[in-house]
């Protein structure tokens, strides 16, 4: 569908941009490109878009093998779908151990990688957290970390502060610095405590019916694809049984024309032609 087309070419243009911008092609970046997080928007959208455009090609071209094909993806990428979540919601325990791994390692890598540092902002920002299971996950990283020499050491992003803009309209860059000194009754009055695979427990529990909705809307949708995709080629087949019958017959009636005329007695077979059809 169009949506589709739309949203896989948005995930390959923001891919292709964040390799580019950040120069991850370049000769020294090259060698880690595999750990890029735009890597995976890059590839989702090429296989998107490509996706999609067999699917369109193929219903403008009436192109059966690229409507096979475009059916086969799309009957994979429903199936897919729909095994990821039941396998996710039957393994919760495990899907929020890789989350944390995952976030940890975020944290880690939260200076060298600008990707990693704006995906964990805006998680501890918007779900008001800081940290995986608290703030003081943050010691893992070497620059917050207590034993670190500069000016960030025991502190935590700003982004793990209560209120990080000083006087109501300027960015303070460094309200989380020293946090992890204080105990819990003083922090919390500067910085959130908790972590955020809680706050992203607590917001899926709030918003489990949209969740839902959406997803039985899009796999309804794509299923619906699937059936007028089925249905196209099914008209498509049978347009050609009609068309490659009306060229035999065709054909026939031009050769027995000819055949006609080439005999030596046309008055004869057109009576018996006639006598036929009496």
């Amino acid at each position: 569908s169009s949506d589709n087309y739309v949203l896989s070419l948005m995930a390959l243009v923001l891919g292709t941009w964040g390799l580019v911008s950040k120069q991850s092609f370049a000769r020294e970046k090259i060698g880690s490109i595999g750990t890029d997080p735009m890597l995976v928007f890059l590839t989702a959208g090429s296989v998107l878009t490509l996706l999609c455009l067999s699917g369109c090609v193929g219903a403008l071209r009436e192109n059966r093998t690229l409507l096979k094909l475009f059916s086969a993806a799309l009957l994979l990428l429903i199936t897919a779908q729909v095994l990821t979540a039941i396998v996710a919601y039957g393994l919760q325990d495990q899907v929020v151990g890789y989350l944390r791994s995952g976030m940890l390692a975020a944290m880690v890598r939260y200076q060298d990688d600008l990707d990693l540092r704006f995906i964990t902002d805006e998680i501890q920002s918007n779900l008001q957290c800081c940290g995986a299971d608290n703030y003081r996950d943050w010691e893992l990283n070497i620059y917050y970390n207590c034993s670190a020499p500069g000016v960030l050491a025991c502190g935590v992003p700003a982004t793990c502060c209560v209120d990080p803009l000083e006087n109501g309209t300027v960015w303070n860059s460094q309200c989380g610095l020293g946090a992890q000194l204080l105990d819990e009754f003083s922090a919390q009055s500067v910085i959130f405590l908790g972590g955020c695979l809680g706050g992203i427990s607590r917001w899926i529990e709030q918003h489990e019916g949209l969740i839902g909705t959406v997803a039985i809307v899009v796999v309804g949708v794509q299923i619906l694809t699937l059936f007028i995709t089925s249905r196209l080629l099914e008209s498509i087949r049978w347009h050609n049984i009609t068309f490659s019958l009306q060229l035999f017959y065709d054909d026939d009636d031009r050769k027995g024309h000819e055949w006609q005329k080439c005999s030596p007695f046309p008055s004869a077979v057109f009576e018996i032609e006639l006598h036929q059809f009496i």
